[in-house]
């Protein structure tokens, strides 16, 4: 049985959803192939999830603190079932919301795996989807004016390391833990493996996290690793940067051993659980890809234009899957630039320089625009400020003044190049620098603008001053 549309997408991920909505706004009859649930990684085993366990961490942390604020309360208890039904009960409400935003924009959903054909009795163009359905029952055949591939990416796995689930985990199994483990060793210091570091030690599981680079985070502003590398180690978290996990070194039993090798020397860890969070790879296999002239890089990632077109013009992709930054919102925006695109509506194309990253650890950390480093190596002169929170009275009040803020910019133009915080709430705050780096402002324009007082957006504003040696506090 065939069906026609002016857009089918693979993938109902946050790229895909999104996108859906758009070319429904636009009055494009449209369909979603997702053999799992609408919402995909980021709602289902990533940023929703784990900001939930996030969320009860810092809870039970700021809790056992209750005292510095003049609250005497029993020692507080974890009651992990209850977390995990949280989490639970939030991607729950969000995902029905999902479902309600699809049948408000009239949008079909194929509940099935997609396979990409190519030219066919179906159509002369390659892109007709063959849906796939678990049941058995006969594939059903979606003949699309254009396709949207938005297929996401999976947890990163080494040669050699068996995932059982159990012992050893990724972060999609460790969503799903009915009780928390007493120690855990987590592979990896980049983004994920950062925030289950956090968010476990305030949970008061003894963690060590191996790192391969010379430093944690290494993506991130100098000064910003350096900074939650020393508050992570306050919090009792172990962490060993230049270390390789050697494979053939694992041992299980009720426990995890292994072995890595860190400054040419042999290190023995023992943990209750191991999760590996080395980032995530591309689903780009078994899509019926080689079905078309779409070109893949080395690392499984499809080749896309500015407007996120493929080889072949009328198939689009998105994403995880093309590469790049791999964030929901990025995905989103992505998928809304591709619509428009393919319904000649002209849109901006995406400057990635101009997008947040966001990390929800304790302390949080968020960024836009280049890094210092990454300043001086595209051959700018640069200038920078920074402020501790420690000088900002909302922090005194909030309880919590560690980090900072730091602005970097053109020490010739003035240009705004970099916003890097470290701090309570800082993820709530970096979108003011993310707007100013699409006005262009200038540190002065930043510091122009009056910040209420007191608040935490305070140190933006002292921050941007600390670039001119204005700064009136700290």
């Amino acid at each position: 049985m065939a069906q026609e549309y002016d857009l089918v997408i693979l993938g109902g991920g946050t790229g895909g959803y999104v996108a859906a909505i758009r070319a429904s706004q636009l009055g494009l009859k449209t369909a979603i192939v997702e053999r799992e649930k609408l919402g995909g990684t980021c709602l289902h085993k990533g940023c929703i999830p784990s900001k939930a366990l996030l969320r009860s961490a810092e809870v039970y942390r700021q809790t056992k603190e209750a005292s510095d604020y003049g609250i005497d309360i029993e020692t507080p208890l974890i009651n992990f079932a209850k977390v995990q039904e949280r989490k639970e009960t939030i991607v729950d409400h969000l995902h029905k919301g999902v479902l309600g935003l699809m049948k408000k924009g009239k949008i079909d959903i194929y509940e099935g795996f997609g396979r990409v054909l190519g030219p066919s009795i179906f159509s002369p163009n390659a892109g007709t989807v063959s849906v796939e359905f678990e049941s058995g029952e006969e594939n059903e055949m979606l003949i699309s004016r254009n396709l949207l591939i938005a297929t996401g990416s999976k947890p990163r796995e080494i040669d050699g390391v068996e995932l059982d689930g159990e012992l050893i985990l990724t972060s999609d199994h460790a969503l799903t833990m009915e009780q928390l483990p007493n120690s855990m060793i987590i592979v990896g210091g980049g983004v994920i493996g950062i925030e289950w570091a956090s968010m476990l030690a305030d949970f008061q599981v003894n963690v060590t996290v191996v790192e391969f680079a010379d430093r944690i985070l290494p993506s991130e502003d100098l000064e910003i690793s350096k900074e939650i590398t020393r508050l992570l180690k306050k919090k009792g978290i172990k962490i060993i940067t230049n270390a390789t996990l050697l494979p053939e070194t694992i041992k299980r039993s009720s426990n995890i051993e292994v072995e890595v090798e860190h400054k040419q020397e042999r290190k023995v860890l023992t943990a209750d659980k191991l999760l590996l969070s080395i980032g995530r790879v591309a689903n780009s296999k078994h899509l019926g890809l080689e079905n078309t002239e779409i070109k893949v890089d080395k690392q499984g990632c499809i080749e896309v234009n500015q407007f996120y077109q493929t080889k072949e013009s009328h198939i689009y992709a998105i994403g995880d899957v093309i590469g790049g930054m791999q964030l929901a919102h990025v995905a989103s925006h992505e998928g809304v630039v591709a619509v428009e695109h393919m319904s000649e509506q002209k849109p901006l194309t995406v400057n990635y320089r101009n997008i947040p990253t966001c990390i929800y650890s304790h302390p949080e950390i968020a960024s836009v625009g280049l890094t210092e480093q990454q300043a001086i190596d595209q051959g700018y002169t640069i200038k920078s400020g920074k402020v501790s929170f420690k000088s900002i009275g909302k922090a005194l009040v909030h309880g919590d003044t560690d980090g900072f803020v730091k602005i970097i910019s053109d020490k010739n133009t003035n240009d705004l190049l970099g916003v890097h915080m470290i701090g309570t709430h800082v993820t709530d705050m970096i979108s003011e620098a993310g707007l100013a780096m699409i006005l262009d402002a200038t540190p002065w324009e930043i510091g122009q603008s009056i910040h209420p007082h007191p608040s935490l957006s305070e140190a933006i504003g002292e921050a941007a001053l600390a670039v001119e040696g204005r700064k009136i506090h700290g």
